[in-house]
C-alpha cells in the first residue's frame, strides 16, 4: 500500500535544523515495515541525515557549506534574489532534496545517533513544504 501526505515544515532560519520529531508528528502511523521517502519541494533547502546528539554538528555543517559555496562570487549570473539565492541553490544540489529511511517495528530505523535534518540555506525562507510517502 502506497500514502501520500504533504505538509509544511516550520519556518526556521538559516542552518541545519534536526525536524526528526517535526516529521514523525505529521506521518500517520507507520506500518511494520516499509519505507519512508521524504521530498522537499524547494530549490533552496534540502534534507539530510546526520547525527543528533551534539548541536555543534549542525554549526559545523553550516560552516563547512558556507566555506565550500560563497556569497557574491563575481562568477555568479543569477543574482536577482540576493546574495544568498544562488549559493542556496549550489548547496541544494550538494545535500539533495530527498531522503529514503527504512521502517521496522512500526518505526524509523534509523541508527541510534542519526536525525533528520532540514538545511535551510537562505536568510529569508518560508515554510518548506515535504512530501512523505509511505510504502507497505
Amino acid at each position: 500500500m502506497i500514502q501520500q501526505i504533504e505538509f509544511n515544515l516550520r519556518q526556521k532560519k538559516r542552518g541545519f535544523h534536526l525536524i526528526t520529531n517535526e516529521i514523525i508528528n505529521h506521518l500517520p502511523d507507520l506500518p511494520e515495515t516499509g519505507m519512508l521517502h521524504l521530498y522537499i519541494k524547494h530549490t533552496s533547502a534540502g534534507l539530510t541525515i546526520n547525527e543528533n546528539a551534539d548541536p555543534n554538528v549542525q554549526k559545523d555543517m553550516e560552516t563547512i557549506f558556507d566555506r565550500l559555496v560563497r556569497e557574491r562570487e563575481p562568477y555568479y549570473d543569477h543574482t536577482l534574489e540576493g546574495d544568498d539565492d544562488m549559493p542556496a541553490h549550489a548547496k541544494t544540489s550538494l545535500v539533495g532534496m530527498s531522503l529514503n529511511i527504512p521502517i521496522s517495528a512500526f518505526k524509523l530505523n534509523m541508527g541510534i545517533w542519526q536525525g533528520i535534518y532540514l538545511c535551510e540555506f537562505r536568510n529569508q525562507a518560508g515554510a518548506r513544504k515535504i512530501v512523505a510517502t509511505l510504502f507497505s
